[in-house]
């Protein structure tokens, strides 16, 4: 079974409630679940929430919801606990993180991750892109000479099952996809919300001309 987890705690210290946050008049959280719900892949979609009130939109947008224990929703408590959380009820062999922070993606990016980790026999895959930051002072290269490293945007990871039972997020076979910029927006703080705002309603526009 292929298993897509929405981790989504209710305590969230830098945009209080920031799941729930209305987004082009939806929750936030309303945009990854029907993303969950366009995938001909996914055989299950679980929000793993302790939020009576995000249990609830979860439910009405059609996502099934799994409890979790308050002391998986404390600031410390790890994805990978989570996830272990997860997989100690719900038996699958491959795990599909979408979360909720991350509201935009072109059609069939689920899809096309579990189809791009199948065919790499990978571990598990995560989406992202070229981050060529370099620190003030530290690096003289033009941009362009800048060989940069892959940093994942926290859209969609792809994990086999057994691994997070053993406690390994990526095991030793990581494959990556490469994401658009719009894609790689992830909400932490309001300017964030407003970006994604404006992405969202004029999607069609921007993905048609970026080839999604």
């Amino acid at each position: 079974m292929i298993l897509a987890v929405i981790p989504a705690r209710g305590g969230s210290k830098g945009m209080p409630r920031k799941n729930l946050r209305l987004l082009c008049g939806k929750p936030l959280i309303a945009w990854t679940i029907e993303a969950a719900r366009a995938s001909r892949l996914l055989d299950r979609c679980v929000v793993s929430t302790e939020d009576l009130e995000i249990a609830t939109v979860a439910r009405v947008y059609g996502a099934e919801v799994l409890d979790r224990p308050e002391e998986l929703a404390s600031d410390d408590a790890s994805t990978l606990s989570v996830l272990q959380h997860a997989l100690e009820r719900l038996d699958a062999g491959t795990i599909v993180v979408l979360q909720p922070t991350s509201p935009i993606r072109s059609p069939g990016l689920i899809d096309r991750c579990i189809e791009r980790f199948r065919a790499a026999g990978a571990d598990s895959l995560a989406t992202g892109f070229c981050c060529k930051y370099v620190e003030y002072a530290k690096n003289d290269l033009r941009r362009q000479d800048i060989n940069g490293f892959f940093y994942d945007d926290g859209n969609v990871y792809v994990i086999r099952g057994s691994l997070i039972l053993q406690g390994d997020r990526y095991g030793k076979n990581i494959e990556y996809l490469q994401t658009s910029r719009p894609e790689n927006i992830d909400i932490d703080e309001e300017f964030d919300l407003w970006l994604a705002e404006k992405v969202l309603l004029d999607s069609d526009r921007l993905f048609n001309a970026l080839g999604r």
